[in-house]
């Protein structure tokens, strides 16, 4: 077992094809970071034509501490003891500052699943940190994804069995799916 692993998202809403990439990382680390990409889409705005969801406020409308909390909560509901993880801003769009966020001795866990993977996988080798890849998807073998079940919200679809039960009531209590539903009909959903 590795001693520090990090991982990372954008975690634009917590699903639970998220939770298994969090939880096949924790499994091979004693601590694990998870960093937030893109915790600030103004400072820290998409730099690369991949990276296709970094800078609209459609695809990111949760703010960093509401994806903080909605990390810490789910992972704390899955049995992960809160002195096993910690939850960082993760500047993947900015590569020049990345190792000011993140452990550089760690190994970067990684699933690929796209062009933007293959890239952030190529911005972690060039910095010279030790990047393992859990797993290749396809499209359709990726299942849920952010992007679809922030439709599903908006539409009012039964969204809450792709979400960690936490992540769904957090999202409720906070009126985030008010605010994904009326961000989906002012500036057009996806």
């Amino acid at each position: 077992m590795t001693e520090t692993g990090v991982i990372h998202g954008r975690f634009q809403v917590l699903h639970l094809k998220h939770m298994e990439y969090l939880l096949a990382a924790k499994m091979r680390c004693k601590m694990l970071y998870v960093g937030i990409t893109h915790p600030d889409i103004s400072a820290y705005p998409a730099s690369s034509p991949l990276d296709e969801h970094g800078t609209t406020k459609t695809d990111n409308p949760l703010t960093y501490i509401e994806r903080y909390e909605m990390l810490r909560d789910a992972l704390l509901d899955f049995g992960v003891k809160r002195e096993e993880f910690e939850i960082i801003p993760f500047p993947i769009s900015s590569p020049d500052i990345l190792i000011q966020y993140a452990p550089k001795d760690a190994v970067y866990y990684m699933s690929i699943c796209g062009a933007w993977d293959e890239e952030k996988y190529q911005i972690l080798r060039s910095l010279d940190l030790n990047v393992e890849v859990l797993w290749r998807r396809t499209d359709e073998e990726k299942g849920i994804t952010g992007t679809r079940l922030r439709g599903m919200i908006a539409r009012e679809e039964d969204w809450q069995q792709h979400m960690p039960r936490t992540a769904a009531e957090y999202l409720t209590e906070h009126g985030i799916d008010q605010r994904i539903r009326q961000m989906y009909y002012t500036y057009g959903g996806k």
